[in-house]
């Protein structure tokens, strides 16, 4: 009786990391080198870092890092369904940061606005919480190409009924101490910046009943 009731005790012990793994709760980062972390040493990038903020604000859970470096809206929209079934569990919320490569390479608003239309509707469409992380135009691509850009964000989680972070660099742009040395990418610190920026809003929805 004593040996089944040390193996019992044994067995329980071993379960436990099992049962707090499947409770934490599933993000997933979805966007481009600015999710990726693009130049950063593993740990220094927006998922490990904003994993890590959320467990130290009492929320367990887990990032996934689908960020891939040069992505468009386009390209997002492609790989959106099979990011989600290499997943194997519907993710408790996604971050949706895309439409930074649509505006520097000065593509149609336009058409960025219809893919990341098609993005959140599928997210929608299978009841998966959604942050839209917003994008501003530069400056030098002009009044008129920020006037039919920048309003795409805030249409879109209005339309969709959506959490917002109006800019995802927001914080960051133009001190050259957050950033790698392109003036563009965040270094550990400027990542460090975006999380604290945008670690309200996501543990927000994550707790939200």
């Amino acid at each position: 009786m004593f040996f089944f009731r040390r193996l019992l005790a044994f067995l329980v012990i071993l379960a436990l990391p099992a049962t707090a793994h499947a409770a934490d709760k599933l993000v997933l980062a979805f966007g481009d080198s600015l999710t990726a972390g693009y130049r950063l040493p593993p740990g220094q990038g927006f998922a490990p870092q904003l994993e890590a903020a959320l467990r130290q604000s009492g929320v367990p859970a887990r990032v996934h890092n689908a960020g891939v470096s040069g992505d468009t809206t386009a390209q997002g929209k492609a790989r959106l369904n099979w990011v989600l079934a290499s997943l194997k569990a519907k993710p408790d919320l996604v971050i949706v940061e895309l439409g930074a490569n649509d505006m520097l390479r000065g593509l149609d608003p336009g058409r960025a606005e219809a893919n990341l239309d098609a993005i959140l509707a599928e997210l929608s469409k299978r009841r998966i919480k959604i942050l839209l992380a917003g994008m501003v135009a530069a400056p030098n691509l002009g009044p008129d190409y920020a006037r039919r850009f920048n309003p795409i964000y805030r249409r879109l989680a209005t339309k969709y009924k959506a959490g917002l972070y109006p800019f995802f660099l927001e914080g960051i742009v133009g001190d050259r101490s957050l950033h790698i040395g392109d003036a563009i990418h965040p270094n550990k610190q400027g990542v460090k910046v975006i999380v604290r920026g945008i670690l309200p809003a996501t543990r927000a929805l994550l707790t939200q009943r």
